[in-house]
């Protein structure tokens, strides 16, 4: 198992340096799920929410999360990322939603935590749009599904 970075000698939290690592290009996917009632999935699918279309507004709120992950997640660092994309698939079987972040850069330091954060924006937003029709939604299955690039290469989730 690889040590803890984010702590100095003394126990005591701080930001990674990353000044000495060379620039590659990083990639990395996260998905997670939503499972709402028959009744407020066919809502979604059909865009019969009052609020509006809820996954275009997730989309973007996704999209926002991945770019702001540094306000929110303590050590991360500011990157510049030079692709943030939300994707959808329903899965009607499990009266579910399926979300997927991809976000890119070229730079130090991977785009992991941009790509949890996206997902789970997107997902956030999906229940704050539907709970009017489901307070009973459940978010889960947040994970990483792949990173490259950078020291440690690739990683791929053998099952997702």
């Amino acid at each position: 198992m690889n040590e803890l970075t984010h702590f100095n000698q003394n126990g005591e939290a701080v930001m990674v340096d990353v000044s000495p690592k060379a620039d590659t290009e990083r990639e990395a996917c996260a998905k997670g799920k939503i499972y709402m009632s028959e009744e407020c999935f066919s809502l979604v699918k059909n865009g019969g929410m009052k609020k509006g279309d809820v996954l275009a507004v997730a989309r973007v709120a996704g999209i926002m999360g991945a770019k702001k992950t540094p306000e929110l997640i303590p050590l991360c660092h500011i990157l510049n990322l030079a692709k943030a994309e939300v994707e959808f698939e329903y899965l009607g079987q499990e009266c579910a939603i399926e979300a997927s972040c991809t976000v890119k850069t070229f730079g130090k330091t991977g785009v992991e935590m941009e790509a949890l954060t996206g997902v789970n924006t997107a997902l956030l937003t999906i229940y704050d749009m539907c709970k009017a029709a489901d307070k009973s939604m459940k978010i889960t299955d947040i994970r990483l599904c792949m990173k490259t690039g950078g020291k440690s290469g690739t990683f791929m989730r053998e099952r997702d």
